[in-house]
C-alpha cells in the first residue's frame, strides 16, 4: 500500500516538474504511476490538490535534506553555497533544464487560488529558511543577519531557476553561489570583528 502511494506521489512530482499543476491531470498521473484513478482518489481523498500537498512537503523535505547533507560536508560556511548552487546547475543541465523542484512553479501558479497550496509551498520554504539560518549561526553569523541571508539564498534559488531555464544557461546559478558566499564570508568576518576586544593603551599619570 505505501508503495502504490510512494509511486503516486513520485509519478505526480515528475508530471509537475514537465507541466506544471494545471498542465497535469489525473488521468496522466494514473497513466504514470500505474494507479488507477480509484486509487489515487483511496490515498488522497482530497483529489489533485490533495496531492499536490504529498508533493510539496515530500519534495521540501528531500531539498531540506540535501542542503544540510552538503552544508555539513562543505569546507566552511561559505563554500556551503557555493556547492549547492554548483550542484544545482549540473542536475539542470543534465535534466535538459526541466524544472528540478515543483514546489516554486505550483507557487507561482495557484498561491492566490488555493490556500492548503500555498500553505505547504510555505512551509516548504520556511523549512529551507530555517535550514539555512541554522547552518549561518553555526558558522558565526548573527542570528538576525541570517535569518535575512537565509531568505535571500531561498529566493535567489528559486529566481535564478527560472532565469537560467528561460536562458538555458547554467551561469545564473553559478554566479548566485559565488555571490552568495561572499556575502556570508563578508557577515562573518563583520560578526568576528564586532566581537573583538577593544585596543586598550596606559597612558602616563606623571
Amino acid at each position: 500500500m505505501a508503495d502504490t502511494r510512494d509511486r503516486i506521489i513520485v509519478a505526480t512530482n515528475e508530471l509537475f516538474r514537465r507541466g506544471g499543476y494545471h498542465g497535469t491531470s489525473l488521468s496522466q498521473i494514473s497513466e504514470a504511476s500505474g494507479a488507477t484513478i480509484g486509487s489515487i482518489y483511496h490515498f488522497f481523498p482530497g483529489g489533485k490538490e490533495a496531492l499536490a500537498v504529498a508533493v510539496i512537503d515530500t519534495t521540501g523535505s528531500v531539498y531540506r535534506q540535501l542542503f544540510e547533507s552538503i552544508a555539513s560536508d562543505a569546507n566552511d560556511p561559505a563554500d556551503a553555497f557555493i556547492n549547492f548552487f554548483a550542484g544545482a546547475a549540473a542536475v539542470l543541465e543534465e535534466s535538459d533544464f526541466i524544472d528540478p523542484c515543483p514546489i516554486g512553479t505550483i507557487a507561482r501558479e495557484v498561491a492566490n487560488t488555493s490556500e492548503p497550496l500555498r500553505v505547504a509551498a510555505n512551509n516548504a520554504f520556511n523549512s529551507w529558511i530555517e535550514a539555512g539560518r541554522e547552518h549561518l549561526v553555526a558558522g558565526g553569523v548573527p542570528p538576525e543577519e541570517a535569518e535575512q541571508l537565509a531568505a535571500v539564498f531561498v529566493s535567489t534559488v528559486e529566481g535564478t531557476f527560472v532565469l537560467s531555464r528561460t536562458q538555458r544557461s547554467t551561469l545564473p546559478l553559478v554566479a548566485a553561489g559565488r555571490y552568495l558566499s561572499e556575502l556570508v564570508c563578508r557577515a562573518i568576518t563583520e560578526a568576528a570583528l564586532s566581537h573583538r576586544p577593544a585596543a586598550t593603551g596606559t597612558r602616563s599619570t606623571r
